[in-house]
């Protein structure tokens, strides 16, 4: 495959970029990329990266600029008593201070987990040689929730359905 910048070397350095779910790649020779600036260790120089390189602390920026920055998205003077880290500080490393960074930026940090992650609580996993207990001790907990929202919308032959299996549960959990 030839470089598309020039025509003339065989392409060396591919780079793929997505954005949005739209595909776009370049196919060009180590010269035309030293003069695109794109880093060949990394391939970023060109979209958006230095010539140094990736970084966590870079990648973990992204998530903290939004198209439309609030005044109740990010405050200029909120700072942590116990660092002094401000917000903007944290956006840059990518890193807190100290543990109380956690709780003084929470209102902040809260949008960016949903975002990245789905949901704000580490939901976690059990071992299955392990965890039968505890599993079961989960499922009865999701199934006392079902069962409460079955009793406030009225559907009684569906709560005692869910009733019987929490029993049938709660007798398994004994047993261990």
């Amino acid at each position: 495959m030839l470089c598309e910048e020039c025509q003339m070397k065989p392409a060396t350095v591919h780079i793929t970029k997505i954005v949005n779910n739209e595909k776009t790649q370049i196919h060009l020779c180590e010269d035309c990329a030293k003069e695109k600036h794109i880093s060949l260790s990394t391939g970023l120089g060109g979209f958006g990266f230095d010539d140094t390189g990736f970084s966590v602390a870079k990648l973990l920026s992204s998530f903290f600029e939004t198209p439309s920055k609030t005044p109740l998205d990010i405050s200029d003077d909120l700072e942590c008593s116990g660092c002094g880290l401000t917000f903007q500080g944290f956006s840059k490393t990518g890193r807190f201070g100290c543990s109380q960074c956690y709780n003084t930026f929470k209102g902040q940090m809260n949008p960016m987990l949903r975002r990245i992650h789905g949901k704000t609580v580490h939901v976690g996993k059990v071992p299955k040689r392990t965890g039968g207990q505890l599993r079961i001790r989960q499922e009865i907990n999701r199934l006392k929730r079902e069962l409460q929202e079955a009793v406030n919308a009225e559907e009684y032959e569906r709560a005692a359905v869910i009733r019987d299996k929490i029993k049938e549960l709660e007798q398994e959990e004994n047993s261990f």
